[in-house]
């Protein structure tokens, strides 16, 4: 018995070892546990954050807005945000420590969602038409940049001021023809009402002259300067539960599951089949990898974006998006 509990103790102070030598990392998301949120638990079920000296927790958000002032006080070193509203949180704060490092959303799901039969399958379709439009929602806040890239009179739309519980049910009783939201959500809550998915058209705003990207992993940038090689650890293991997910939707919906047994097993794996289809394996990150940007399409979001936004001082690329902390051209996600 002697020498069996000497490699008990000594298995459990190799284990608790292990355990001190792992960094804590609170991870903030952008909202609840869905689908998209899935590869991040991938990350931590298959040991990708451990192996990388890293103990990510990771706490459901309620919003950018909520994320981007964590990461910026330090209360968490790293977080999911929209990287639009950073842009703006960073006029508004200048000096504040954060700023994106690995874009997640390369197409931002900012988008129309509307009902063939009703006449919505492209942009113009919307004239003489009602639009739904919950006054927060995201891609609402986009539309103007929306409607002048698509030379729309809106003065011919119709905008119904709606709110976010109604909004889709309004798009399945026909009392408006088109709401905008996130494509991966509004589309599966229509459909989810009855609504024929063959009914449904989703126009993705980034693919109408929307040249916005959508949400990006930030990082408290003091933190970031004294914890370099933990911060790579954290964006490889980042991209290499993506692209589990991306290989095996179903199988890293089973890691959101076990967070979140109230969900959708089939819902959440649809939600995170269309993330990826849409907003995360593009062609630009096929031919140029997982996490960078394109400076050339950056600069002219920032020009899209004072078409709804004016500016308290001169924008700034380098402030919202570092590539310091990517290998040279991406991770690969297939």
């Amino acid at each position: 018995m002697y020498p069996r509990a000497l490699a008990l103790a000594a298995s459990l102070m190799a284990a608790t070892t292990a355990a001190q030598a792992e960094t804590a990392l609170p991870f903030a998301l952008d909202w609840k546990f869905e689908g998209p949120s899935a590869p991040y638990f991938v990350a931590i079920d298959k040991g990708y954050f451990a192996d990388a000296g890293l103990d990510v927790e990771v706490t459901a958000g309620s919003g950018s807005l909520d994320a981007i002032p964590k990461v910026a006080t330090g209360a968490f070193p790293v977080g999911f945000a929209d990287i639009n509203s950073l842009i703006k949180f960073l006029d508004q704060n200048p000096g504040a420590p954060v700023t994106g490092v690995m874009m997640i959303y390369d197409k931002p799901p900012f988008a129309i969602i509307g009902r063939k039969s009703l006449g919505v399958e492209a942009p113009k379709d919307l004239e003489g038409k009602v639009l739904g439009a919950p006054p927060p929602d995201g891609a609402w806040a986009q539309f103007p940049i929306f409607a002048a890239e698509n030379d729309l009179d809106t003065s011919k739309i119709t905008i119904e001021p709606v709110g976010f519980p109604t909004r889709e049910p309004m798009l399945a009783e026909g009392k408006v023809a088109a709401v905008t939201g996130f494509s991966f959500t509004s589309y599966l809550n229509t459909a989810r009402l009855g609504v024929d998915e063959a009914d449904i058209s989703t126009i993705l705003m980034a693919d109408y002259g929307v040249d916005l990207y959508g949400n990006a992993i930030i990082v408290n940038t003091d933190w970031a300067a004294a914890n370099a090689d933990l911060l790579k650890g954290f964006l490889a293991a980042v991209a290499a539960g993506w692209k589990d997910a991306a290989a095996d939707p179903a199988g890293a919906v089973e890691s959101l599951m076990s967070r979140n047994p109230a969900s959708d097993a089939e819902l959440e794996t649809r939600r995170l089949e269309l993330a990826l289809d849409a907003n995360v394996v593009t062609d630009w990150t096929r031919t140029n990898g997982f996490g960078p940007i394109d400076d050339a399409r950056m600069a002219n979001s920032l020009e899209q974006i004072k078409l709804t936004y004016e500016f308290q001082h001169e924008p700034d690329a380098a402030l919202y998006f570092t590539g310091a902390y990517l290998p040279e051209g991406g991770f690969p996600l297939e």
